[in-house]
């Protein structure tokens, strides 16, 4: 029964990793797709790549994951706590992917297995949720709002004597570099998300214990899901980001992923902490939009998403909570 657990466990949390693959593919491309720079297949095609490959290049955010946020006892209760919080990030995924809002993948799992956790009496470390998940939620916007108009800014005045057909086309092949650096990102961060759960499920089953490296098989199976999931698509979402926040030009696009690139690549090695890739493309396509004129930026449509963000986490911990209680009643 611990076995079948386990393996159960796992084939769900390599299912949240194919839903967060395609509710947040839109992250990487939806920029480079909307100005053109990239059609939609070519763009899906270099995000699941680089998505593959940034599942490698670190481990600090799984670190993050497996030991900072919660306490789960080994055996069977404990892989109820890690199943529960994983079909609670799993169906917020799916309402939100349903509703076309680029809530966060990131957080929902982390509201699942917190969720999870209390309801099965278990042990929460507050000051690793507070420091590595709540902090950055509140921050990361604000950083790239503020980053993604700055660096628009500094495009428009290194550019402000070019000639603007000529200034488009080569940031029409620069987004081509941004657009690979959010899916190399986007990898690098989201992927270990899931390393971190399926490491907890390992040691909780007795695999392995919680000094033990991280199995090359986890890193490329939790990486293949993302990856699969990303070609995937999440159109609706794209849609969202790529066209009713602001339309955006080559530049604008390029400043945003940029924005958005380089912050989840300076949060996963000097901090390791797993902060949302919506929330710093969202915000950083903000910022760059309002350099045009604040009006230009669609703020009703913004304000949706920045309430999806508030709900994210205590709904999908409700529904993990509800979750535990039932299997709980089922096989406790």
């Amino acid at each position: 029964m611990d076995t079948f657990a386990l393996i159960v466990t796992i084939l769900v949390a390599l299912g949240f990793t194919y839903t967060n693959g395609f509710h947040d593919s839109a992250n990487a491309i939806a920029t480079s797709v909307s100005t053109r720079a990239l059609t939609p297949r070519a763009a899906l095609a270099m995000a699941a790549v680089m998505n593959l490959a940034g599942a490698f290049i670190g481990n600090g955010v799984a670190e993050t994951v497996s030991k900072g946020l919660i306490v789960t006892p080994t055996g069977g209760q404990g892989m109820m706590i890690l199943f529960s919080g994983l079909v609670g990030a799993i169906v917020w995924n799916m309402v939100t992917w349903y509703f076309g809002l680029p809530s966060s993948s990131s957080h929902a799992l982390f509201g699942g297995l917190v969720g999870a956790a209390l309801a099965g009496s278990d042990t929460v470390y507050w000051t690793g949720v507070w420091e590595k998940i709540v902090l950055p939620m509140f921050l990361s916007p604000v950083v790239g709002l503020i980053v993604g108009y700055f660096v628009m800014v500094v495009i428009l005045w290194l550019f402000k004597g070019s000639n603007p057909h000529k200034a488009k086309r080569g940031f029409r092949i620069a987004q081509t570099v941004s657009a690979a650096g959010m899916a190399l990102g986007h990898g690098l961060q989201d992927a270990q998300k899931t390393m971190g759960v399926v490491v907890m499920a390992l040691t909780i089953g007795g695999v392995q214990s919680s000094h033990d490296p991280i199995p090359v098989w986890v890193k490329f199976v939790c990486a293949l899901f993302l990856s699969l999931g990303t070609y995937a698509g999440g159109w609706r979402i794209m849609r969202t980001l790529g066209r009713k926040i602001i339309e955006l030009d080559p530049p604008q696009g390029f400043a945003a992923e940029a924005t958005g690139a380089s912050i989840m690549f300076t949060t996963a090695y000097l901090f390791k902490a797993p902060i949302s890739t919506t929330h710093v493309i969202t915000s950083a396509i903000m910022g760059v939009g309002a350099t045009k004129r604040i009006s230009a930026v669609r703020w009703g449509v913004a304000k949706n998403i920045v309430i999806g963000w508030f709900i994210t986490m205590p709904a999908a911990g409700l529904v993990a909570a509800l979750c535990y209680w039932l299997v709980n009643l089922a096989f406790g």
